[in-house]
């Protein structure tokens, strides 16, 4: 439990009653109790009990013993939560992404996270219905280590998500959740009231916390129901005008609950686990399994301080060696692995995910070559390929896009495979290295490898014990690097201006977008920064430059907004506060940039439509001169491509097709367009400015638009790169003129480029046939030598050839400005001192070590100077 957590519930517990004690508790006999394990306090029906009912505290009774009234596939469960909470009010709602483009988290981790947004630099709730109901597939990946080993963790799993907003009159509080939830148990699944617990707790979010009941049946923990009731953090917080329950349940743990099998794994993933287990030939004592199961809620590694010790109690109570225990279970371990690790893989690349080393693309690329390594070690018939079209089969009842991307998906597998095998002595080679030169590996250089070469602490692990070095290796590791890269997509705080005081400036452009002169009041003068009270000129953002022109003739050379307030830099302003002033914009600049700008979205929309829905903004740039658009996407793209997509485009720009601009409510905005319009990123507002194209691409964006492609002209792709693993650069012109005039620059570059190379070229022939000329000469060059060039290298080779042929000799060359002495291995002679006095003579010094020794000076014409001085010298 983290600190802060501990405190909250600290805090909560000396005013119990006002949190927890609910009129259903009341109304039903409930009972408050203490746990005699852990402490915590829950509740119950069961007079009789003194365990709160969480697996740190009783075995699973469950398994091979179901509570439930019949037994449920995993989709029948859903069915079955759906029917009840649209049969008591609730909206059935689709599942949103896997991959978070909506609120700064990589993955949503939650169902409630479908619902985060924010607004004035405050997490805020938005609902499309209150209350609703959803299964919302997660991605976690501070579980990894514990998934196989305890039965029920998860890197992917299905978030039954029951939500509700409170603002006293809407929705429901907290005894209508717990009812609902107590009801769910006991009528739709038939779970008798005794064997239910509901055990006290906190929850602390990203801007919102709130305290908790987490619900327990026989050892599992069925649902955690959240009351947000609080914005801000522990220090400094106030309470919501609407409330939010945030009741989130595994649908797998429901599932299991109703079958009774030895793992969750066994019934989430239906006929796949069955096929995969008969493919593999996999032989394990099922009763052995069983009994292990039971116990195996104690191995989470989140919370298990020395997880071998806790793994030796457990062997002991089996009454077996823990050697002897991680024999029998790791094949089944590995098993569960490959098709927890393959379904995460499935949903994150169908909705856009890219496995790579940027972002969140680190957690994917991790888990497939972990899936790769088990499916490697145990050598067994299948590949990873197999077991995803599986699930996607499996799914294709509730999930149908998961089949119809599934072309896709392998293709991004069969790069990441490729990519895998090229790497992976690499890998093993570093780690060899770092582990002879006995490289300190603490946490930080453990995430430093993960995050730089995807190398986890299995592989790790397995490399450090074949040389029987000790690696420890933290048991919340994968909780470290998740922690690390949402503190990355946070960001950095951007530069803060105090404008206290300073109205809001209204925001002309929009009005108006080919509108280039106006008048305005100056509110600020300070320097050359000015503010008025309205203008046309666009501050720089979204990758868009700002305008420039003039303000009262003051040329205006660069704009920025700063929380609403635009700020102009103005070379020498001659007005003052108060004054009435006339702004002209440069039109010419505006319009290259706002063709660019258009063309942007066309190149991002194209590339999705030929390449995939992989494709997503990773940053962008719209100047006058040229544009840019890095998208995520898994190598460089071909000449091929490259054209296919400048077609495209030009095709839409010849159509002439509108350019829709439209102000929406960002809830509307989402369910209109979906939540493609977040590409540049979410935003923080609570209304959206959305860009449609010919109803092919909409995008939430801030910049300036033409009013028709037709306006664009033309598009050139003259280059594409890659920035970084995943970031591929995408970069062009548009507009007749610039395209014309930047064919012309690439096609004289090129011509420039071809000369140079064949001059190059020809200089390069006209040395070798120098020095081999030179080599045949320096079997004679011993002593003091001279040849009449500034190349040092040449002058090196020569002399080292020289004493090739007889070690006991030496060999000084000297050339203009440099000089190179080499003695041979059994030569004594004092050949330093006399490359140095003839570096002297040119006017510099010399050094050198072992036989070799070089110098020099600027007096480049004392080169045979020198020469006739040290010709005749004695060596």
């Amino acid at each position: 439990m983290g600190s802060e957590k501990r405190i909250l519930i600290e805090r909560l517990q000396k005013d119990w009653k006002k949190y927890w004690d609910l009129d259903f508790f009341k109304e039903n006999n409930f009972l408050r109790k203490k746990c005699k394990n852990c402490g915590k306090f829950f509740w119950t029906l069961d007079p009789d009990t003194e365990l709160c009912g969480d697996s740190s505290c009783v075995p699973y009774s469950f398994l091979g013993n179901p509570p439930t009234k019949k037994k449920l596939d995993y989709i029948e469960t859903w069915k079955t939560i759906e029917k009840f909470f649209v049969k008591n009010g609730h909206q059935s709602i689709k599942r949103y992404p896997t991959i978070c483009r909506w609120y700064p988290l990589f993955f949503t981790v939650a169902g409630i996270v479908d619902f985060y947004r924010i607004a004035n630099n405050k997490i805020t709730f938005e609902f499309p219905a209150n209350p609703v109901i959803l299964s919302q597939p997660c991605l976690r990946f501070n579980d990894i280590p514990n998934v196989g080993i305890t039965g029920r963790h998860n890197t992917c799993f299905d978030m039954i998500q029951q939500s509700s907003l409170w603002d006293g009159k809407n929705g429901y509080w907290k005894d209508k959740c717990i009812e609902l939830d107590f009801r769910l148990l006991t009528e739709a699944f038939g779970i008798k009231k005794e064997d239910i617990t509901f055990i006290e707790d906190a929850w602390i979010g990203y801007g919102a916390f709130g305290y908790s009941l987490e619900y327990f049946v026989k050892g599992l923990e069925t649902g955690n129901a959240v009351f947000t009731e609080f914005e801000g953090d522990l220090n400094k917080f106030s309470t919501l005008k609407e409330k939010v329950i945030d009741m989130g349940a595994g649908q797998q743990r429901l599932c299991w609950l109703t079958q009774g099998t030895p793992t969750n794994y066994d019934v989430m993933y239906g006929p796949v686990m069955e096929k995969m287990k008969t493919k593999s030939g996999i032989k394990y004592d099922e009763k052995f399994f069983l009994e292990y199961s039971k116990y195996s809620g104690v191995l989470n590694m989140d919370e298990v301080v020395d997880m071998k010790a806790e793994m030796a109690k457990v062997a002991k109570i089996l009454g077996v060696s823990t050697e002897n225990l991680m024999e029998k279970i790791q094949p089944l371990v590995a098993l569960y692995s490959i098709a927890d690790h393959s379904k995460a893989l499935l949903y994150a690349l169908s909705d856009g995910g890219l496995p790579s080393n940027v972002g969140g693309g680190y957690n994917l690329r991790v888990i497939f070559r972990r899936a790769l390594n088990f499916l490697e070690k145990l050598n067994y018939p299948f590949d990873i390929e197999w077991v995803i079209e599986e699930h996607a089969k499996y799914l294709k009842k509730i999930e149908p896009e998961l089949m119809e991307n599934l072309g896709h998906v392998n293709q991004i597998l069969d790069i990441e495979k490729k990519k895998y095998k090229e790497t992976k002595s690499k890998m093993k080679s570093t780690l060899e290295s770092l582990i002879e030169n006995k490289t300190e590996l603490n946490d930080e250089k453990l995430i430093e490898l993960y995050d730089s070469q995807g190398i986890t602490p299995e592989i790790l692990q397995e490399t450090a014990d074949k040389y029987d070095v000790k690696v420890k290796i933290p048991a919340d590791f994968y909780a470290k690097v998740t922690e690390k890269h949402l503190q990355e997509k946070r960001g950095k705080e951007e530069e803060k201006v105090d404008v206290s005081g300073t109205p809001k400036t209204k925001k002309l452009y929009y009005d108006n977008e080919k509108l280039y002169e106006f008048k305005a009041k100056v509110l600020k003068v300070e320097c050359e920064n000015i503010v008025l009270d309205q203008t046309l000129f666009y501050p720089r953002g979204g990758g868009q430059e700002p305008d420039h022109g003039s303000i009262n003739d003051c040329e205006v050379y660069d704009v920025e907004p700063y929380d609403n307030v635009i700020f102009h830099r103005v070379k020498n302003p001659n007005f003052k506060v108060g004054d009435i002033v006339v702004g002209k914009i440069d039109s010419k600049r505006r319009e290259q940039i706002v063709k660019h700008h258009t063309a942007t979205h066309l190149v991002n929309m194209s590339a999705r439509i030929l390449l995939g829905n992989h494709v997503w903004q990773a940053g962008s740039k719209k100047d006058v001169d040229k544009a840019h658009l890095d998208i995520t996407h898994y190598e460089n793209l071909t000449e091929e491509q490259t054209r296919k997509i400048e077609k495209f485009i030009n095709n839409m720009i010849k159509k002439k097709v509108k350019v829709k601009k439209e102000v929406l409510k960002r809830s509307v905005a989402e369910q209109k367009y979906g939540f493609v319009i977040y590409q540049g990123g979410s935003i923080p507002e609570t209304t959206l400015r959305i860009i449609s194209i010919h109803g092919i691409d909409s995008e939430a964006c801030a910049g300036l638009h033409v009013d028709n492609t037709e306006e664009i002209e033309e598009v050139f792709i003259f280059n594409t790169k890659k920035m970084q693993d995943g970031v591929i650069r995408i970069e062009y012109v548009a507009g007749k003129e610039l395209v014309r005039e930047t064919r012309e620059r690439i096609k004289t570059e090129k011509k420039l480029e071809e000369e140079h190379l064949e001059k190059k070229q020809r200089e390069i022939e006209e040395q070798k046939g120098k020095i081999k000329k030179l080599k045949e000469k320096s079997k004679s060059l011993f002593g003091v030598n001279y040849v009449d060039t500034e190349d040092m290298k040449e002058i090196e080779t020569i002399a080292q050839e020289s004493v090739k042929e007889d070690s006991t000799k030496c060999s000084i060359i000297i050339g203009n400005g440099v000089v190179f002495g080499i003695r041979g291995k059994d030569c004594k002679e004092d050949v330093l001192n006399t490359v140095k006095e003839i570096a002297k003579v040119m006017g510099g010094s010399a050094g050198g070590s072992g036989n070799e020794f070089k110098g020099g000076g600027p007096l480049k014409n004392k080169g045979r100077e020198a020469f006739e001085k040290f010709k005749s010298q004695k060596l």
